[in-house]
């Protein structure tokens, strides 16, 4: 049985006992591959004057027609003040339009316009192809272990809220 030290990558190794060595090599591919996932939609934002907060909230409303205020502040994990000033620009440009809840007077429901859509669908098409090549590359073993360490480097509260939304007709 291999004790996780012969070679320099993360491989062929027992994931049982990886090095040190070897997770800081996952650490920087994390960084690394991040970087290049946002790099499409960064170009985007940034000519709108946006950035990524406004794009997670455009990726949501979208997931999710209707979401409230509350539920986006929990699902994208920022402070009230933060998504009210990313909300506010959304609204007054026209992406996103805010509802008075049905039952709760003092919620707000969030939906994407038509323009809103049209934004959301550019940023995760570019996010897709990407998503998409790599995934080829990879096969379809590397796909499933990629989405269990995913699901497994989640809290538990998100990975319940992800299962969630996951589950839910698109």
């Amino acid at each position: 049985m291999s004790d996780g030290r012969s070679g320099s990558g993360f491989g062929g190794e027992s994931l049982l006992f990886l090095t040190d060595e070897q997770l800081r090599q996952g650490i920087e591919a994390m960084f690394f591959a991040y970087r290049g996932f946002t790099a499409d939609p960064d170009r985007i934002l940034a000519e709108l004057a946006y950035g990524r907060a406004h794009h997670r909230a455009l990726h949501f409303i979208s997931r999710s027609p209707g979401t409230t205020v509350n539920n986006l502040l929990s699902i994208l994990g920022v402070t009230k003040q933060s998504l009210n000033r990313v909300l506010r620009a959304l609204v007054e440009d026209g992406l996103v339009d805010s509802r008075v809840g049905t039952l709760d007077k003092r919620e707000r429901n969030l939906y994407l316009t038509e323009q809103g859509l049209e934004l959301e669908q550019r940023l995760s098409d570019a996010q897709r192809i990407r998503m998409r090549s790599a995934y080829k590359q990879a096969g379809p073993e590397a796909v499933q272990g990629f989405k269990k360490v995913l699901e497994a480097m989640m809290d538990a509260d998100m990975r319940r809220a992800y299962v969630e939304m996951r589950e839910k007709p698109q």
